[in-house]
């Protein structure tokens, strides 16, 4: 340690360099400077310390800054003494002076706040009367008038509790028994809130996600537009006449059936009914007849060594079948898919059961149910259906699928060369109308067999929401050959849809993972339309141009 003169000769000089030095320094860290405080603080730092005996060696300024830095933030002093002094310096009764002061205007800026709340509410209450009363009134006058003479006076609180009002829900309140004892001003507010959400536009849902099945031919009210009207009216009246002229079904059907006549508009496009609707009961009543025979001749033989296989494989698909909807966990349900599949099996041995054929059953199975219910179908309890109802979904489900799969029966035979033939032709389409994804997906080494395949084997059921490929088979049924041919534009049109994402991604594995989740969850209605039209066009450019659709 240096003597006391050396001591104050070094503080003299380096004041301002010395750590520990009190300077005018502002900011979160650094409060404003008290002259008072910092003032004994400084004093008290300037006590010499005891002398040592001996007089150093005369020293430069760096080495007295080196031997007095250690000690440089507690010369003399201890910490105690330095929180002892600054407590001296603060003055209990101003302190708690201000906080008295802090917790008081907190509590009337708390007691304002309140008040303006109140305030606020007794004039929402005020202009919510306000408006029952005027309801009230009209409700009165335009009674009065239907009444006529013979009307009577009633009370409005009474008139108010026993008559149902145009504004009330009745999925909110069944009965008036239900609904909750209260004031007649709680009543009178409950009365405007329904009123202003009636008055409010109406915002059409959104679309939903894959488990909904809701019909996308509507536009989402519950009224129907003028052109959606019309297009019903025009499918009514051909299928009312004694013989159906099944080209012009064709014609309307490309742009979407709607849901009230889809399910006898598809009978009739895939051949299962007959256009003379004279003959249409009688050939319902012996196909269904027919197939329930086949229950009964190969059914109990699902369990023999032959057909053991089979039909195993089966009862370990159904689960799989559109898992998030709840219709198709149902135990009936998966009893009617499984004779459906088994006996399909059975009955074409070349083919026999494959998987990806269980999907096929889900449109014919949900628009044959819309045939019997008005309500949506995801959570539709089957079970409360007639049994006669089920037989008839059943028979029919099976005979359509039939129809469906004898035109693209060499998808399911051995090697499946139906689809083989088809992912070749993809692969060469997609070359000639988008050579650049093409090109992208050879430079990954990216195979058209590792995706594709899925799509010609579930006819995209995979890749779209169910409601989209119910609108899917509108058209594919309106169109000749459909399900065989048209499907593999459709598959060009879909993955040139996602050419900004694939082209965006740029290793292999990026690629598989988006090509086989795309994000179609969302679609609908539109999005289907505007695929339909883009494969629409491109088989119109390459279907019988040969020569321009090879290399």
């Amino acid at each position: 340690m240096s003597t006391d003169g050396n001591k104050k000769q070094f503080w003299k000089r380096n004041t301002a360099k010395v750590p520990g030095s009190i300077q005018h320094v502002y900011g979160a860290q650094h409060p404003p400077f008290d002259p008072l405080l910092h003032a004994n603080l400084i004093k008290a730092g300037n006590k010499p310390p005891p002398a040592t005996p001996g007089k150093p060696k005369k020293a430069t300024t760096f080495q007295e800054f080196e031997s007095i830095t250690s000690d440089a933030w507690d010369v003399g002093d201890d910490d105690d003494e330095l929180l002892a002094m600054a407590a001296q310096n603060l003055n209990i009764e101003v302190v708690m002076e201000t906080a008295n002061k802090v917790i008081e205007n907190h509590s009337k800026q708390q007691e304002r706040q309140r008040q303006d709340d109140t305030a606020e509410l007794d004039q929402r209450e005020e202009d919510t009367q306000e408006e029952v009363a005027e309801d009230e009134e009209d409700e009165e006058e335009e009674e009065d008038e239907d009444r006529g003479e013979e009307g009577d006076v009633t009370n409005p609180e009474v008139s108010f509790a026993s008559q149902s009002s145009p504004y009330t829900d009745s999925r909110l309140v069944k009965s008036h028994s239900e609904a909750p004892i209260g004031s007649p001003k709680d009543a009178a507010g409950e009365h405007a809130g329904l009123h202003r959400q009636r008055s409010l536009p109406h915002r059409p849902p959104l679309i939903p996600l894959v488990a909904r099945m809701a019909d996308q031919n509507t536009s989402g009210t519950l009224a129907m537009t003028e052109r959606e009207a019309s297009r019903l009216d025009k499918f009514k009246q051909l299928l009312a006449g004694p013989n159906t002229d099944l080209e012009e079904l064709r014609k309307l059907s490309w742009s979407g059936i709607p849901r009230q006549v889809r399910p006898i508009a598809w009978k009739l496009l895939s051949g299962y009914l007959p256009a003379n609707a004279e003959r249409r009961e009688s050939v319902l009543q012996r196909k269904r007849q027919e197939y329930f025979g086949f229950i009964q001749q190969y059914y109990d033989s699902r369990n023999d060594e032959n057909h053991q296989d089979t039909y195993r494989q089966i009862h370990i698909d159904i689960p799989r079948t559109n898992p998030l909807i709840p219709l198709f966990q149902q135990a009936s349900v998966q009893e009617i898919f499984e004779r459906i599949l088994f006996i399909w099996a059975i009955r074409h041995p070349a083919s026999g059961y494959v998987q990806g054929i269980n999907d096929l059953v889900t449109p014919f199975f949900v628009v044959y149910v819309f045939e019997y219910i008005e309500e949506e179908v995801e959570n539709f309890d089957v079970s409360s259906l007639q049994e006669e109802a089920l037989r008839n979904i059943e028979a029919d489900s099976f005979w359509c699928m039939s129809k469906l799969l004898d035109g693209i029966q060499d998808n399911y035979t051995f090697a499946q060369p139906g689809i083989q033939k088809k992912v070749k032709a993809l692969e060469e389409l997609v070359s000639r109308i988008d050579e650049s994804v093409h090109r992208h997906m050879q430079q990954y080494e990216v195979e058209y067999l590792q995706f594709a395949f899925r799509w010609m084997n579930n006819l995209l059921m995979r890749e779209l929401p169910l409601r989209c490929t119910i609108r899917l088979w509108d058209t594919y049924q309106a169109e000749p050959e459909g399900f065989s041919h048209f499907h593999l534009y459709v598959c060009a049109a879909f993955l040139i849809r996602w050419r900004k994402e694939i082209l965006d991604e740029r290793d292999f594995q990026g690629l598989m993972i988006l090509l086989q989740s795309l994000p179609t969850m969302h679609w609908g209605n539109e999005e289907v339309s505007v695929l339909l039209a883009e494969a629409y066009r491109l088989k119109f450019a390459f279907a019988d141009a040969p020569n321009h659709y090879k290399r």
